[in-house]
């Protein structure tokens, strides 16, 4: 990929930490803060507070084409009949319109990073070089115990993730993704670990998201899913370990010795009925947690504000606690946490930072009055009060107009009815 155009930037007269100020970006940084330098591009930032863009740790972006195909389902049921039908008719071009819409509605509601892991990863990597944001990006991988089909994504992984860690944008970081433990063999786990240190990449994986995920490996291996992994080894602070609503406080010891980071999908979590991330107990073994929205089959969206609402009142209700989870810690788990999951030097705005920041337009009735922003901001707001996003130095959204939306909108909608028309969903309410 070529190399993107550098230049500065300079946001006037914008609200940052309470206080009005000016924030001036060079290149891909966050250069000054309180400056005034001349700059290639001004933006007026009066009535607007300047925010680090929200990092969602866990999705599966071109499921952007199923949005409301499969909901009220039960999770198998959901599973068999709608979704893996249908994934197994997409195409790399297909891949990439729903990644291009996904991307667009991240950067329409203040997202600059999400984490990712689905199939045709070039068709990804397109759409997300195109579209400007940030982005780790894994292939799912599945071998389902076969030893032959282990060998063969092995070897297309190693030289994917070899491809993409040469030739894309800076903005883009390859990893792996070993799907489950239900679908990926010892094997396949520990060659997933194995590469990963030789490479230096992350790995993103779903953990522990049902009680019949624990109930089969302590039948199948005699140990819960964390004791297991610990076991062959699979268990490291590259883990990115998505749901894990099913832990005890011996897994979280685990999980914490280990640096393991705990993605939190709340929505999803909720509409799927698998069960309640234990949120306080991880914060209180020293986990990081971060959030994320999963695929918007099982979502139905990739708003962020609405995941860090979701998250604090699951919180408070499952544990009949209205402190369970402040609005300060969903705000960090949806900024901070996700930085410091992804490994990226963003998360909050300080000179030397990468430049990824969303612009909040403060004139609107949700954000008023502003007692405190950041409970605003996850008990009030949603993606519609975000008026510019910043990526890398980018201005991807001003005026909330991003290039190209009304063209990429068009095209994922035929695609997702291409699809949805030639699969075939029998419900079981049909046969009664």
């Amino acid at each position: 990929m070529g190399q993107e155009v550098k230049m500065s930037i300079l946001i006037k007269n914008v609200l940052l930490d309470g206080r009005e100020t000016s924030i001036y970006i060079e290149e891909n940084s966050i250069a000054g803060i309180g400056e005034n330098s001349d700059a290639d591009e001004t933006i007026d930032g009066r009535g607007m507070a300047a925010l680090p863009g929200m990092i969602n740790t866990h999705s599966h972006a071109a499921m952007s084409l199923f949005r409301g195909y499969g909901d009220d389902m039960k999770l198998h049921e959901w599973l068999e009949k709608r979704i893996w039908p249908i994934e197994d008719r997409l195409t790399e071009e297909d891949v990439y319109w729903g990644t291009k819409l996904a991307c667009l509605e991240m950067i329409k509601s203040g997202t600059v990073c999400f984490n990712d892991m689905y199939w045709h990863l070039p068709g990804t990597v397109r759409a997300v070089e195109e579209m400007g944001i940030r982005a780790v990006l894994s292939p799912a991988f599945i071998d389902n115990f076969d030893e032959e089909r282990r060998e063969k994504t092995i070897k297309e992984h190693t030289k994917l993730l070899r491809d993409v860690k040469s030739n894309s944008s800076g903005r883009i970081t390859p990893a792996l993704g070993p799907h489950a433990l239900y679908t990926v063999s010892r094997e396949g786990l520990q060659w997933c670990r194995e590469f990963a240190d030789e490479e230096d990449l992350l790995i993103h994986f779903h953990l522990a998201e049902t009680e019949q995920e624990n109930k089969d490996c302590l039948k199948k291996n005699g140990k819960r899913p964390v004791e297991y992994l610990e076991d062959i080894g699979f268990l490291s602070e590259r883990l990115v370990a998505a749901h894990c609503n099913w832990l005890n406080k011996k897994d979280m010891k685990i999980l914490a010795e280990h640096g393991v980071k705990i993605t939190h999908n709340p929505t999803s979590n909720m509409k799927l009925s698998t069960g309640v991330m234990p949120y306080p107990e991880m914060r209180n073994a020293g986990l990081t947690v971060s959030l994320g929205t999963d695929g918007c089959a099982s979502n139905n969206n990739l708003d962020m504000f609405e995941e860090m609402k979701f998250a604090a009142l699951l919180q408070k209700s499952a544990g009949n606690d209205p402190t369970a989870m402040p609005a300060q810690e969903a705000w960090e788990a949806a900024t901070i946490n996700g930085a410091r999951a992804l490994g990226l030097n963003s998360g909050r705005i300080e000179e030397g930072m990468l430049a990824d920041i969303m612009l909040v337009n403060l004139r609107i009735p949700a954000l008023t009055p502003n007692h405190n922003l950041i409970s605003n901001l996850v008990y009030s707001a949603n993606g519609s009060c975000v008026d510019t996003v910043i990526c890398n130095g980018r201005i991807l959204m001003h005026g909330r107009k991003v290039k190209d939306e009304d063209r990429i909108m068009e095209k994922a909608n035929e695609v997702a009815m291409r699809l949805a028309q030639d699969n075939v969903f029998i419900s079981d309410r049909t046969n009664s």
